[in-house]
């Protein structure tokens, strides 16, 4: 298929989405203004026109949507411990494909596992490079809060230089975190597989066309998406979107895939905003603007232009 016809399929329009089912129901737990719910409905509306099987691991977004004895989800759906929704998956992917070939399922399923960066990044990152290695025909997304917000606010290894969180607190000690944070996206990228991508739900377009790109692929595809959490980010809860724009405006998070090897940054900022923007807008950097933390903020756009120039220069 040419790729102007590939284009228009994989295109997202607002009025085609607002006629789809929605997949994850209201009436969940999330709090309001949480942008890692928007997250999960995004990502299933954008694969509603499939059978799907979701799984997810153990987190915030799974203890919003399935407090027993309810669900929010509409779709066949799993809860897998914290470790090993890839895992769950990637056997209920092998199950189909057994079944399909002795011609006991007739219809076309997909796969989507989903985790925060608790589950992502730490706890499941065995699970999840293993799955990835083994080539299942399926999509991982880690919705990335950068912490463990639903047991405290803890750091992880997703959790920015600087940031103060329940273990690892600004004061006299430590100013934060300390050491910048880990980068799943190339981690994913190294494993060889056929597409990854790095999204967020403010622009909605650009993530569900990644998640529809995603299903389609054969193979393994992983989409890191960074989605804020107002309590831990200590933000306003309306401010939970407009966030990651600036996210993005800043070049912290770049919007860009790499399809079977090939880099493409999907958006470049017309004027790189200073990552200060982002740091400022924030609770849990505000110590970083104590005179002696000063170092830190520089450090912190160090890293950031020096990934996106490496991007730029790979996607070139």
């Amino acid at each position: 298929m040419g790729y102007e016809n590939r284009r228009r399929r994989m295109a997202v329009r607002l009025k085609d989405i607002a006629q789809r089912e929605d997949l994850l129901s209201g009436g969940h737990r999330a709090c309001a203004g949480c942008a890692c719910a928007t997250t999960m409905r995004q990502i299933v509306l954008a694969a509603s026109d499939y059978h799907l099987v979701c799984g997810l691991s153990t987190g915030c977004m799974e203890v919003v949507t399935t407090i027993y004895p309810y669900t929010a989800w509409r779709c066949s759906y799993i809860h897998s411990a914290f470790e090993n929704v890839a895992a769950t998956i990637s056997g209920v992917e092998t199950a189909y494909r057994a079944l399909k070939d002795r011609g006991k399922i007739k219809e076309d399923y997909k796969f989507i596992a989903m985790g925060g960066d608790g589950g992502s990044y730490d706890i499941g990152l065995q699970s999840l490079s293993g799955a990835m290695e083994r080539g299942h025909d399926m999509v991982y997304i880690c919705y990335d809060n950068e912490a463990y917000m639903n047991t405290g606010i803890q750091r992880s290894s997703a959790t920015p230089l600087g940031a103060a969180t329940s273990t690892s607190p600004a004061g006299k000690v430590i100013p934060g975190k300390q050491g910048h944070r880990k980068d799943l996206t190339q981690i994913m990228i190294a494993h060889g597989i056929p597409y990854v991508a790095q999204a967020t739900p403010h622009n909605y377009r650009d993530l569900m066309t990644k998640v529809k790109k995603a299903v389609e692929m054969k193979g393994p595809a992983y989409i890191g998406v960074l989605a804020s959490c107002h309590r831990g980010w200590r933000i306003k809860p309306e401010e939970s979107i407009e966030i990651l724009r600036v996210a993005v405006d800043t070049c912290f998070w770049p919007l860009f895939e790499v399809e079977n090897g090939a880099y493409k940054v999907n958006y470049k900022p017309k004027e790189k905003l200073p990552v200060v923007e982002w740091l400022k807008a924030q609770g849990r950097f505000a110590h970083l603007f104590r005179e002696e933390n000063k170092p830190i903020i520089e450090e912190f756009q160090r890293e950031v232009d020096r990934k996106w120039e490496e991007l730029l220069a790979k996607a070139e």
